[in-house]
């Protein structure tokens, strides 16, 4: 099993754009890149710092 010649290539290039037809591609190309940079924001969104929360000290009942 060798590498695929210049012939294979070109069959599976033919066989792909008559699935997906010329507009296809780039339109599917597109939406993958959307998804990229939405995962990206994603992550950089959640290395921001949160805020402190405010903590409240309950003081025991020394009553006994």
């Amino acid at each position: 099993m060798g590498s695929f010649s210049m012939w294979h290539w070109l069959i599976v290039l033919a066989i792909v754009l008559l699935l997906f037809g010329r507009g296809k591609i780039p339109e599917l190309m597109g939406d993958v890149a959307k998804g990229i940079k939405s995962f990206k924001k994603g992550m950089s969104d959640d290395d921001t710092p949160e805020p402190p929360s405010k903590t409240v000290e309950h003081k025991a009942d020394e009553t006994k």
